[in-house]
């Protein structure tokens, strides 16, 4: 009895090596979660890069097996791929630069034209409601110095926006980089991620199918619904006789892709523009056709092209785009879905292995 009492004394006694074990563990912890913290900083001025060549990477994965089929080597099939790529996205953008500058610069002219001629106070005058408006503006606002510096700033705007910052080219050049890895060698990046996820088999597949979905449904839906806004939008300037048709057609796109803003921020300002001028019967086209056609399109386009896919609420949906955009920049727009998507599924997770008889306790 005294043995059998010693031993379970001495079983129960701490081991002299465990509290050396446990401070290792904690000084590992440490060390990892370092180096994880500056392999993040160190990341963090190229998000938007790995966002965007993440993206063009799902979007173009069948571009590659297809480059892979008829070429049998990987990188000179993620050379090839990248090559089109790049050549669909650089070619269209310096044409449209091209066409800005020379849309902006036209632009300007006529807005200091029209402020230098007077033809505004005119157009008031002829309204009697707003002739003492005109008298105001012109007693308090020095128009034609302010048309002055619009137009300065709209003949820059078109270049600025082609030319960008240096940075803005490094970001642009590093993405195609990051994107040739990223076709070449998808399935190693995708194996790896899975060992380090904490999930199963089957858990591993449906979230990275379902990142896959939301990149799809964010980037062709957003841009085809833009797009057509936009382009729905310049015909209809085109059509009228308004100046800069492309120039606007594109700001349209491009407002339109933020979801707190949209098309409307161009043409009913024209509107009124054309109103005020007396082109009552342009102005109320216009209008129309703003909110008939071009406002309509997106709530005929948006459901099928991106929350039938997402399956998701819009809400939730609108929250991340928005918040991604305030977080992330222009790489928001990718990155806020995602987070959401990741969440939700890992939420998902989690509440499929909880057993359910705990949620009907508490209930």
């Amino acid at each position: 009895m005294s043995q059998m009492n010693n031993n379970e004394v001495a079983g129960d006694a701490p081991s002299p090596e465990e509290p050396g074990r446990d401070m290792r563990t904690l000084v590992l912890v440490v060390l990892t979660a370092a180096g994880l913290w500056i392999c993040f900083r160190l990341v963090a001025p190229f998000i938007s890069a790995l966002a965007w060549a993440m993206a063009l990477a799902v979007l173009f994965t069948p571009l590659q097996r297809w480059c892979e089929s008829k070429l049998r080597q990987p990188s000179l099939a993620a050379g090839v791929s990248v090559l089109v790529i790049a050549l669909m996205v650089v070619v269209p953008a310096t044409f449209v630069g091209q066409r800005l500058i020379t849309e902006a610069a036209g632009g300007a002219t006529l807005v200091e034209a029209k402020v230098s001629s007077g033809e505004w106070r005119k157009a008031l005058e002829n309204q009697p409601r707003l002739a003492p408006l005109a008298r105001w503006v012109e007693e308090e606002i020095d128009l034609p110095a302010a048309a002055r510096t619009f137009a300065a700033w709209l003949s820059g705007f078109g270049g600025s926006l082609v030319r960008g910052s240096l940075w803005q080219l490094v970001s642009f050049c590093l993405t195609f980089y990051l994107l040739f890895f990223f076709l070449r060698d998808r399935r190693q990046i995708l194996l790896t991620l899975a060992s380090l996820a904490p999930l199963t088999g089957a858990e591993v597949n449906r979230l990275f199918a379902r990142v896959g979905n939301t990149v799809f449904a964010t980037v062709y839906g957003t841009l085809a619904v833009a797009s057509a806004q936009g382009l729905l939008g310049g015909l209809m300037f085109w059509w009228l006789g308004l100046a800069a048709p492309l120039l606007w057609g594109v700001v349209m796109t491009l407002v339109a892709v933020v979801p707190v803003l949209g098309a409307f921020v161009v043409w009913l300002p024209a509107a009124v523009f054309l109103a005020l001028e007396g082109s009552w019967g342009k102005a109320l086209i216009l209008a129309l056709w703003g909110i008939l056609v071009v406002g309509t399109i997106d709530n005929l386009l948006r459901p099928i092209l991106v929350g039938n896919r997402l399956k998701m609420h819009t809400v939730p949906v609108f929250i991340s785009v928005v918040g991604g955009l305030m977080l992330f920049g222009p790489a928001g727009l990718i990155l806020g879905p995602v987070a959401l998507t990741v969440t939700t599924v890992l939420l998902d997770v989690w509440s499929s292995r909880t057993p359910a008889s705990n949620g009907n306790d508490r209930l």
